[in-house]
């Protein structure tokens, strides 16, 4: 279903509830408005060559004017995308094709957006091919590729990508990795054990001399893969900070 005309009855379960899981754009229109129906067949046509990603919601605003008043249309057309139940995208007046397609564009997943929410490798490899630098695509394969050992490839990947602490802690593990230094801290961080992976990094860190500044980019950018509130997290940069001020 890619057009669907709605209502002050089903607005809430037709757009807002629909957009947590599939972006929905509400044309806010009326019989009378010329530029409306100048507007409409492209938003149709762009919503049908995007089916099954995105729903095209028509809204007459004469007859749902608490609709359009709820929110502030003071002209018509209107257009406003909806994603997670919010407006993440608007524009008012009649536009040309090239602007339509480019905001459905803006709001509709990409290719790469979708292979990356995949995830698995195949779906990264092809992602970073199509968007070499997408860093939501090349550190997650990079990652891979250093828990199996293929260090080289996993490097070249992190060459192409600007400093973030994911990536420069995966730069850091390739630099320990090739001087065959931390080999169970690296088991740890592979079989997804955190906190085993933290207390062995952190004590490397009160050892080490020359690796000194590569494990701590390690325990930063592992950090980084963990919610900010985690126990573990605030613990282990509360020890963090203690090893090194």
């Amino acid at each position: 279903m890619t057009v669907i005309d709605v209502s002050e009855v089903d607005f809430e379960r037709e757009v807002l509830t629909r957009s947590k899981t599939t972006p929905v754009v509400v044309d806010f229109w009326a019989e009378w408005c010329g530029p409306c129906r100048q507007l409409g067949p492209l938003l149709e046509s762009a919503a049908a060559a995007r089916e099954g990603d995105v729903v095209l919601a028509k809204l007459d605003t004469d007859a749902n004017p608490r609709l359009a008043s709820a929110f502030s249309i003071q002209g018509i057309p209107a257009v406003k995308a909806f994603r997670d139940g919010a407006v993440v995208a608007e524009f008012v007046g009649a536009q040309p094709r090239p602007a339509v397609e480019a905001f459905f564009d803006a709001i509709v997943p990409s290719e790469v957006d979708r292979l990356v929410a995949v995830g698995d490798e195949a779906s990264l490899r092809r992602a970073t091919e199509l968007a070499p630098g997408r860093a939501d695509a090349a550190v997650p394969l990079a990652r891979i590729l250093v828990a199996r050992g293929e260090l080289d490839d996993a490097g070249a990947l992190l060459e192409e990508l600007p400093s973030t602490f994911e990536a420069d802690g995966l730069r850091a593990r390739i630099a320990l990795q090739q001087s065959g230094e931390l080999a169970d801290a690296f088991n740890a961080i592979d079989a997804g054990d955190s906190e085993r992976a933290f207390e062995l990094l952190l004590t490397a860190l009160g050892e080490a001399n020359d690796g000194r500044e590569e494990v701590r980019l390690l325990i930063v950018g592992e950090l980084a893969r963990l919610d900010a509130s985690d126990p573990l997290a605030r613990e282990t940069r509360r020890q963090l900070a203690s090893a090194l001020f």
